[in-house]
């Protein structure tokens, strides 16, 4: 298991929770998202190594900014 924290700027809404949701799920081997525009926060559990390039690929691709945590 490995698990990553990451600072999300941009999101005001639960709308914007589900596009970095929709788009961090799709990572092979992530099983756990939490994200909340409240906070910025978003913590990814995966059953292999995390990429963070292709996370913070996945927040840029869903419209927000995102740095490791």
């Amino acid at each position: 298991m490995s698990t990553a924290e990451y600072q999300v700027t941009g999101m005001t809404c639960g709308h914007c929770e589900m596009s970095v949701r929709e788009e961090v799920g799709q990572i092979a081997g992530v099983d756990q998202i939490e994200v909340s525009a409240q906070t910025g926060r978003l913590v990814v559990t995966a059953s292999a190594p995390l990429d963070d390039a292709a996370v913070l690929a996945a927040v840029d691709e869903a419209g927000y900014s995102a740095v490791r945590a």
